[in-house]
């Protein structure tokens, strides 16, 4: 008589593994993907919504999100912040135009959200970082250009509020004290 088998048991998937893996794994999705990025990267100046990229990719807004920062690693907001804190530091570096021009040249509607955006991004102020790489500029010149771009990206893993929280909560005292 033949041992009875027990039937395949697929062991559960853990809550931590992303739902829609295998979906990234669809060459289609991913070209769509990869098409909306670099509409964003030609333009970062625009004004780049989710629902707008979504439509680009013929998805949804909430399966676009989802699978740009299963793709990319981070979503969509924090890339184009990425890519318009990019050209500006290489504006910055390589014109002479105002800091105000750059701003808005680079897609933000407002000078003073730039330089906060900027500083908590990069540690400086748009002009601070100008004077550094114009002191550096001997040196910068005989790295290529795109080495010395992906050397100075911007790391947003995570989100600029969450990083200003942080540091705050390093640098100033609590306004109370417990006592017991």
């Amino acid at each position: 008589m033949p041992a009875h088998k027990a039937p395949d048991v697929q062991p559960p998937v853990p809550p931590s593994a992303p739902a829609s893996a295998d979906a990234l794994q669809d060459p289609a999705l991913l070209r769509r993907l990869l098409r909306a990025k670099d509409r964003m990267d030609a333009a970062s100046h625009e004004a780049w919504p989710v629902e707008r990229l979504a439509r680009i990719s013929g998805v949804s807004e909430a399966h676009f999100a989802r699978s740009f920062k299963q793709a990319f690693g981070i979503p969509p907001h924090r890339y184009l912040l990425t890519r318009r804190i990019e050209q500006a530091t290489t504006l910055l570096r390589d014109t002479a135009l105002s800091i105000t021009d750059i701003a808005f040249a680079t897609g933000w509607e407002s000078l003073g959200t730039f330089g906060r955006i900027f500083r908590d991004i990069t540690g400086e102020s748009p002009s601070a970082m100008r004077r550094v790489a114009r002191a550096n500029m001997p040196e910068l010149d005989r790295i290529p250009a795109c080495v010395l771009k992906a050397a100075q990206r911007p790391d947003l893993t995570i989100a600029v509020l969450e990083k200003r929280r942080r540091m705050a909560k390093d640098t100033f005292a609590p306004s109370t004290t417990e006592e017991s």
